[in-house]
C-alpha cells in the first residue's frame, strides 16, 4: 500500500523544481500545485490502493469526467491536464514512473475565444485618467504607460530593476515564462511617465521602508516592491473611466498592445518578439482580433455595408 504522504512528497519535490531550475512564476506554482493537490485527493477517494506508478490513462480520464461533471470550463479542465503531463514527464525522469498516463489523454474541445482588446480611444482615456499630482497617481501613470508601451505581463512588470532600464535605447530588459529574457522597448510617452516617476515619486516612496533599496522599478506605499495584485487593482480603479461596459485587466493592455500593433502595420513575427512567444501560433491569435476589427470599422464606415 502506498504512503500518502508519497503523493505529496512528490508534488512539493516537483514545485520546487519548477521554482528553482525552471524558474515558474509564483502564479503557475500556485495554480499547478492546487491542481495536482487536487487529483491527489480525487486518487485517494476513488482510487485508495493506487500511487503515482499506478495511475493510468483511464485514472485521468475519470479525473477530468468528474470535473466536467461539476461544469468546470473546457480551458480549466485543459490547463489541469497540462499539469499533469508535465507532472508525470517529471516522474518519468526521475524513474519514479515508467509512463506517461496523462499524455494519452486528450484533452476536451472548447471553442476558441478572441482576446478582448480596448479601442484606441479607450486606451488614451484609460491611461490619462490619473491626474493628480500625489506621489501614488504619478506612480500610476508610469505604471499604465509602461505596460501599453511594452506588452509586458504584470508579473514582469512588477519585477523590473531600475539596473533593467537602458535609457540611451529606451529597452528594458524583462525575464519572461520559463526564466526566458527578452528586451521590450517603449516611447516617449512612457519615458516622460517614467523620468516623473523616478524624479518626483519613487525617492518619496522609498523614505517610506527601513531596509535597503533593492532596486525594484515600482514601489507601493510601503516604500516595497508593488505587487502583482497591486497592479490589477491600479487597472481596476482607473478602469471605472472607461464607459464600455467592459473591464480590463492589466493582461487587456497586452492584448491592446499586440492588437493596435498589428492594426498599424507591424509584421507577426516582431510582435511575437516583442511579447516573448515561444511559437508564433500563440501569437497568430491577435492577426484573428485585427481582422474582426477591421471588418466592424468597414461595417460602421462604408455607406453600403450598413445592415449587413
Amino acid at each position: 500500500m502506498r504512503s500518502t504522504n508519497d503523493l505529496y512528497a512528490w508534488i512539493d519535490a516537483f514545485s520546487a523544481d519548477l521554482q528553482c531550475r525552471r524558474r515558474a512564476s509564483e502564479h503557475t506554482l500556485r495554480a499547478y500545485t492546487r491542481d495536482l493537490v487536487q487529483f491527489a485527493e480525487f486518487l485517494e477517494r476513488e482510487y485508495p490502493q493506487a500511487g503515482w506508478q499506478q495511475v493510468q490513462p483511464a485514472t485521468v480520464r475519470a479525473f477530468l469526467a468528474e470535473l466536467h461533471r461539476r461544469a468546470m470550463s473546457a480551458r480549466s479542465i485543459e490547463r489541469k491536464l497540462a499539469g499533469l503531463r508535465a507532472f508525470f514527464r517529471y516522474l518519468q525522469a526521475r524513474g519514479v514512473t515508467s509512463h506517461n498516463p496523462a499524455q494519452a489523454v486528450s484533452a476536451p474541445r472548447r471553442d476558441q475565444q478572441l482576446p478582448k482588446v480596448l479601442a484606441q480611444r479607450e486606451v488614451e482615456q484609460l491611461l490619462t485618467a490619473p491626474t493628480g499630482d500625489d506621489l501614488l497617481s504619478i506612480r500610476d501613470r508610469a505604471v499604465l504607460e509602461l505596460l501599453y508601451a511594452t506588452g509586458m505581463r504584470v508579473g514582469e512588470l512588477t519585477r523590473v530593476r531600475l539596473q533593467d532600464i537602458d535609457w540611451n535605447q529606451n529597452t528594458i530588459q524583462v525575464l519572461g515564462k520559463g526564466g526566458k529574457a527578452r528586451l521590450v522597448l517603449f516611447g516617449r510617452a512612457a519615458q516622460e511617465a517614467l523620468s516623473e516617476y523616478l524624479q518626483h515619486a519613487r525617492p518619496q516612496l522609498l523614505t517610506q521602508r527601513e531596509a535597503p533599496d533593492e532596486g525594484w522599478l515600482f514601489l507601493n506605499a510601503r516604500g516595497t516592491r508593488l505587487t502583482d495584485r497591486s497592479v490589477r487593482r491600479i487597472v481596476d480603479r482607473y478602469a471605472l473611466t472607461l464607459h464600455s461596459g467592459f473591464k480590463p485587466s492589466p493582461h487587456s493592455l497586452r492584448h491592446s498592445f499586440a492588437t493596435h500593433l498589428l492594426d498599424n502595420g507591424a509584421d507577426l513575427r516582431s510582435v511575437q518578439e516583442l511579447l516573448g512567444h515561444a511559437n508564433l501560433t500563440t501569437t497568430q491569435i491577435y492577426t484573428h482580433v485585427s481582422r474582426q476589427r477591421l471588418k466592424e470599422v468597414y461595417r460602421q464606415a462604408h455607406p453600403r455595408a450598413k445592415g449587413e
